[in-house]
């Protein structure tokens, strides 16, 4: 990849904090509000707080590969840069590609997940039936919700980048208040729990939490698609990415330990909203309990905002590659902002409400897959980097990386397997199989169509710059 060309145009104005909180918000989203009811009933409060501090220790190794590949080549695209490097171009393409499904996934399902969060906090929200898909019944009102988000979250990236971290800073901080105002009523008002602290499952029930914990901590790879526009030191951004995560992990401990203070994991799993009915049993007030739900709103948004502007970056880097078709590599003359592929993601998820809840569950699961997958790929890409360039400058070099390479690529093959046939987690066929079905020929087919002459003599520019 050129860096005149990728990284010179974009502006380092993002701040340590601006960088932290994009982080934390892409993984603070809307699980964690409809979710807790089901880690303290499978697991109790104690051995749900194990499988997440396991699950933090898991990512934070995956974090940490993160941390030292950023801090060496702090490049607009992340992922697509050092797999180039490593990898050569059809590996990068696999790697990128594989990630923007998962961006973008989660993109169009937030679309859907904000109407219905809104529906659980405004009475009579969901109103007049269009159709149903999958079963699913799509409403009038959702669609028209989610289309006004998807406009009005398309032109705060398309902006700029320094507007759109502000805004995430203002939400981040509302769930920040939730969850420290859930902890402290816990404290004060809170009951000795009747579940079981291990639910009665044993270390079962904490493995059946654990294998959950991955996914609630994807986000934390937004911070290399942003990394040519952060005005902080290499080694600080990368020692940024495993603090975001740890922040993410106590964060989920504190409001399963106060969720878990305040009703019984039985009560809990049959509410639509576990935390916030959590906040109303710990306060004596529904309306407390709807303030929690607007926070789990917040988060709704603070994942959104993080994934688009990390697909946008990721798309960007393809197209200035020469992977993409090159008008998905254009930037806004003032803002400076990949403003051909926010429109592109902008358009798919406006109408994205139109094919109902479902369908989008299933696009984002298939996006779960094609993020474990990209993750695999950059570890390869960091064991290949240390064995090939022992000497390139690494301003946050791990110690024994060799041992975190391994243990790395053990962790997100077992995440990869996760979603085989025959796992907890395990795709569905032929619908979510079919989804990265297309998704593969796509890429195919644009691949060839665009060509790959330019991303072959980049790759060698790539190395000149860097070195």
């Amino acid at each position: 990849m050129d860096h005149e060309t990728t990284n010179s145009k974009f502006e380092r104005v993002l701040t340590k904090r601006d960088v932290f909180v994009l982080a934390f918000g892409a993984m603070i989203g809307w699980g964690w509000i409809i979710q807790t009811g089901y880690w303290v009933n499978e697991g109790g409060v104690l051995g749900s707080i194990l499988a997440f501090v396991l699950g933090g220790v898991m990512v934070s190794v995956v974090g940490l590969i993160y941390g030292e590949l950023a801090s060496a080549m702090p490049f607009v695209g992340g992922e697509h840069v050092y797999s180039l490097r490593a990898l050569g171009p059809i590996g990068s393409f696999v790697c990128t590609w594989a990630l923007v499904l998962g961006y973008v996934g989660v993109v169009v399902f937030e679309v859907v997940a904000l109407p219905s969060a809104l529906a659980y906090v405004v009475p009579g929200f969901n109103a007049i039936e269009l159709w149903t898909v999958a079963g699913q019944p799509v409403y009038a009102t959702w669609v028209l919700v989610g289309a006004i988000g998807a406009i009005v979250m398309t032109f705060l990236n398309y902006r700029g980048v320094r507007p759109a971290a502000q805004f995430q800073t203002i939400l981040a901080l509302v769930i920040g208040l939730a969850g420290v105002t859930l902890a402290i009523g816990a404290v004060a008002n809170g009951q000795s729990p009747s579940t079981p602290p291990f639910a009665g499952a044993g270390m079962a029930g904490v493995f059946t939490v654990a294998i959950m914990t991955p996914f609630m901590f994807v986000g934390f790879d937004v911070i290399p698609q942003a990394a040519g526009e952060a005005d902080v030191s290499p080694k600080l951004l990368g020692l940024l990415i495993p603090a975001s995560v740890t922040l993410a992990a106590l964060f989920y401990i504190a409001v399963i330990w106060a969720s878990g203070q305040a009703m019984p994991g039985s009560e809990l799993v049959e509410s639509s909203l576990p935390a916030a009915s959590a906040m109303a049993a710990i306060f004596d007030s529904q309306t407390i309990g709807r303030i929690m739900a607007i926070a789990g709103i917040a988060g709704i948004l603070t994942s959104w905002n993080s994934f688009l502007l990390g697909a946008s970056r990721a798309i960007y880097a393809l197209a200035d590659s020469g992977m993409l078709p090159e008008q998905l590599s254009t930037l806004h003359a003032e803002h400076n902002t990949p403003s051909s592929a926010l429109a592109l993601i902008g358009g798919l998820s406006i109408f994205s409400p139109l094919f109902g809840e479902q369908m989008l569950i299933w696009i984002v699961n298939a996006g779960g897959f094609g993020l474990v997958v990209a993750w695999v790929l950059v570890v390869i890409s960091f064991l290949v980097l240390r064995y090939r360039e022992p000497e390139m400058d690494r301003p946050l070099k791990l110690p024994f990386g060799y041992g975190f390479g391994a243990i790395a690529l053990v962790l997100t093959t077992f995440f990869v397997g996760l979603y085989l046939p025959g796992a907890p987690s395990a795709l569905s066929w032929p619908h979510e199989w079919g989804i990265i079905l297309f998704w593969v020929v796509l890429g195919v087919a644009m691949y060839a169509i665009s060509g790959s002459s330019s991303a072959s003599t980049s790759l060698e520019a790539d190395a000149e710059e860097l070195d």
